[in-house]
C-alpha cells in the first residue's frame, strides 16, 4: 500500500492511464473483429470498408503505446490481404 502522498498520486494516474488503455485496446478489437466478420462473410467491399474504419484506429493504438508499430501494421497488412484474396 502506498504510505507517501506521491506514491499514492501515481497509484490514482496508473489506475486512470488502465482504465484509458483498457478502452483503446478493447476499441482497437473492436474494429478488427468487425474487419473479421466481413471477411468470413465473404463481402469484400463490406470488408475493405471495415478496413479502412479499422486502420487508422489500430494505428493510433500504436502511437499511444497500446500496441508496437510493427504490430498494428502487421495487423492491417494481414487483414489486407485477407481481403484481397476474397475476389479470386
Amino acid at each position: 500500500m502506498a504510505n507517501t502522498v506521491s506514491a499514492k498520486k501515481m497509484t490514482r494516474k496508473i489506475a486512470k492511464r488502465t482504465a484509458i488503455n483498457k478502452s483503446r485496446r478493447s476499441r482497437m478489437r473492436t474494429y478488427i473483429r468487425k474487419v473479421e466478420e466481413a471477411i468470413a462473410s465473404g463481402n469484400q467491399t463490406e470488408a475493405a470498408a471495415a478496413l479502412r474504419a479499422a486502420e487508422p484506429e489500430m494505428m493510433r493504438a500504436a502511437q499511444k503505446g497500446i500496441v508496437h508499430k510493427n504490430t498494428a501494421s502487421r495487423k492491417v497488412s494481414r487483414l489486407a490481404s485477407r481481403i484481397k484474396t476474397l475476389s479470386a
